[in-house]
């Protein structure tokens, strides 16, 4: 029951700021003209100076294990691809492939991971680890397969406009500047690291805001299947593959919980930012976030209650 609610008080918090925004959109507060200006802040400001601070910040030298972060590497490297090609063979709109394919395998792992690891064993232990193995290519994948088919485009690739994305991509640089301080242990001024947190601190409501803004039901309902098939991959089968893999090559307690955690944690808000801001299908995305932020609280508590059951964690 205890892991229940903690589940619950992890990811409730964040529908009910996605039901804010739809609020405030039907009453009027915020405007047609707000929500793109605010989105585009949001990706080229906001989002990119959360994940550089996240990173810089990071203990990443102080109990660095290769075989957990080469682990995390390769199983996020196998899901994206295995799920990109499932998306390729089984979805009729192509314009679809992108958002589905980055929702259904990139999670919120950075905030549930090292919460979930430091509630049950009082430290972060190796969680942190995750900010490096995972996310740097979490923004990569997602660039490549946002870039290779658009919804104007209709699936088509083009790789100097790949190349372009990557390079140029704002979450990308940032996550460039930010590994020499994680690396090295480089100090920032105390004030320069205290305005970037709190300007980090606006980009998750703030998406969340606009997420529920822009969320149109009519739309999302024609997009039950994907949205639902989305949703079964992101929670159930990538980390009951992965769990299984990681309790194979001798992972346990706080590594396998950081395993399982970044694995099945809801698809990060961030996805429909960049979905929207890529001409991507961001109706998806945001119906792929909604559900599984609500039904996660129940999937990632069955998930530690079964290895608890099992005497792994």
């Amino acid at each position: 029951m205890n892991d229940f609610l903690f589940s619950l008080n992890a990811t409730m918090p964040v529908f009910l700021i996605i039901l804010l925004g739809f609020v405030l959109r039907k009453i009027g507060m915020l405007t047609d003209e707000f929500i793109p200006v605010a989105d585009r802040f949001n990706f080229r400001v906001a989002l990119p100076i959360l994940v550089f601070v996240d990173i810089a910040t990071a203990d990443i030298t102080g109990r660095f294990d290769w075989k957990f972060v080469l682990f995390c590497m390769g199983t996020t490297t196998i899901a994206f691809l295995a799920i990109w090609g499932i998306a390729l063979l089984t979805l009729k709109d192509k314009g679809m492939v992108g958002a589905f394919t980055m929702c259904s395998f990139r999670g919120s792992a950075a905030v549930l991971g090292i919460a979930f690891v430091t509630n049950i064993y009082g430290e972060a232990g190796l969680a942190p680890l995750t900010l490096v193995a995972a996310v740097p290519l979490y923004n990569i994948f997602s660039v490549v397969v946002l870039s290779m088919g658009t919804k104007e485009n209709g699936g088509k690739m083009s790789i100097k406009k790949v190349l372009w994305e990557i390079i140029t991509n704002p979450l990308i640089i940032a996550i460039i500047l930010a590994f020499p301080f994680a690396a090295w242990h480089v100090k920032m001024p105390h004030i320069l690291l205290q305005s970037l947190e709190s300007m980090g601190k606006i980009a998750t409501p703030l998406a969340l805001i606009l997420l529920g803004a822009g969320f149109c039901v009519e739309e999302a309902a024609g997009k039950f299947g994907p949205t639902l098939f989305a949703t079964v991959i992101k929670l159930i089968v990538m980390p009951g593959l992965a769990v299984a893999a990681a309790v194979a090559l001798g992972f346990r307690n706080e590594a396998l919980v950081a395993i399982g955690v970044m694995m099945a944690s809801p698809t990060t808000v961030a996805c429909y930012t960049m979905a929207k801001n890529m001409k991507n299908d961001a109706t998806l995305a945001a119906s792929i976030v909604m559900a599984t932020t609500v039904l996660s609280s129940v999937t990632i508590t069955l998930m530690v209650f079964i290895l608890k059951t099992m005497a792994l964690i």
